[in-house]
């Protein structure tokens, strides 16, 4: 048993403070791979990254806790005193290099500094590495839509990720739907695997009549509008949700607008084809991807969130536009019933109709909006960063506890 895995069960037996006065020594040395903190670049995975970290590093001072970037870091990532920044080149940013940078250069990284926990918020693990390793494994749609992603990406991910898995001490996920997906799919038995749900970024709070008419000024010509937002990937169904959009407005009279917020990225040419085809092209507004006080004032005014994907982990913006009082339509599958709760109008993201229907349900009807927000209310008190952050220290300590 290493020294910092002695005083950590000291401290827990005794409840003494977490400093050794005689040497000084720290109770744990925590790695957490941190190279998807970019800034300006934070995606899903790097606003769990932030958020977690964020709290845990200043929550837990009497641990020390080394920060691996995969590039020359910012300093707004250093939230204590208690982080030491570690970059570890070159960075990570294609499957050869995935490999180079998890199995070999984080795994002498590893060996350097001799922590007793490597913490891995996107999952990736090094498995020539003997370090006790806790992944974040978010979901695992490319095991079910391979098809989805770049060749080299999803074979990388269909093979490594298995082992990943299994190598570790624990796997931390964000929803019980990916819990059963993992075990189910991965062979790994369900109590070893943690549900840490997602929070909701701070700025996303409702906006005043005023502020949704600014909204509605700047971003949809003045109009009522959905939106959605993520990037435009296959497994978001962006191609139903414009085909349903079409739909909504054959059916009824009105100038609503669809903003669809994110960026391009793997197999987009099916869209073109289907905005070439639509009627009401002009109507739909692409923003690309928006800066957080953009995206708060957009979601903030939109009479709804339509987010209809095939596969989710999660899907934050859910619970991010109930942070803002905006109405959800969403899909019946995977995670999303579980986060949307009874706060969201459920349909079939494989039938246009269905999504049709939902918008045609929610725009004519403002006593189902208001009802929606107000279910909205209450089920967005299940999940904060705070309850992440506390959720995830926890399985770091069962980590340590667990181990023989």
């Amino acid at each position: 048993m290493n020294y910092y895995r002695l005083l950590y069960k000291c401290n827990k037996a005794t409840g003494f403070l977490a400093e050794s006065v005689e040497t000084g020594k720290l109770f744990m040395v925590i790695a957490v791979n941190t190279r998807l903190l970019i800034p300006d670049k934070l995606d899903g995975i790097a606003w769990f990254t932030r958020e977690t970290l964020h709290r845990i590093t200043r929550n837990h001072p009497e641990h020390q806790f080394l920060f691996l970037f995969d590039r020359p870091y910012s300093e707004e990532f250093i939230y204590s005193s208690n982080i030491q920044p570690v970059f570890v080149s070159p960075p990570a940013r294609h499957p050869f290099l995935w490999y180079y940078w998890f199995e070999h250069a984080v795994k002498r990284t590893l060996e350097k500094y001799k922590p007793d926990l490597f913490l891995s918020p996107d999952g990736f693990l090094s498995l020539s590495s003997n370090v006790l390793s806790l992944p974040v494994i978010h979901d695992i749609n490319f095991f079910h839509r391979p098809e989805d992603l770049p060749f080299l990406v999803r074979r990388y991910y269909n093979k490594f990720f298995p082992l990943y898995a299994k190598k570790a001490c624990r796997i931390i996920t964000v929803s019980d739907f990916s819990r059963q997906d993992i075990s189910k799919s991965f062979k790994i038995n369900p109590d070893k695997i943690d549900v840490v749900f997602n929070g909701s970024n701070p700025f996303y709070s409702p906006l005043t009549p005023e502020e949704k008419k600014i909204s509605k000024q700047t971003y949809a010509e003045g109009k009522d509008y959905f939106v959605f937002i993520g990037h435009l990937h296959p497994r978001k169904n962006v191609a139903n949700l414009l085909l349903a959009f079409n739909e909504f407005k054959k059916a009824f009279s009105s100038d609503m607008k669809l903003l669809i917020v994110g960026d391009t990225w793997f197999k987009t040419k099916g869209l073109k084809n289907i905005l070439s085809r639509m009627d009401f092209r002009d109507d739909v507004i692409f923003y690309g991807k928006q800066e957080p006080a953009a995206m708060h004032q957009i979601l903030g005014g939109a009479t709804a969130l339509t987010y209809v994907s095939y596969f989710e982990g999660f899907g934050i913006p859910i619970l991010e536009a109930m942070y803002c009082n905006t109405p959800v339509i969403t899909s019946n599958k995977t995670s999303m019933p579980e986060v949307a709760g009874e706060a969201a109008i459920l349909v079939d993201p494989g039938s246009v109709d269905s999504i049709k229907n939902a918008m045609l349900s929610i725009s004519q009807n403002p006593d189902q909006q208001r009802q929606l927000i107000v279910k909205g209310q209450k089920q967005r008190e299940k999940f904060s960063w705070d309850k992440t952050a506390e959720k995830v220290w926890i399985s770091i300590e069962k980590c340590m506890e667990e181990r023989p």
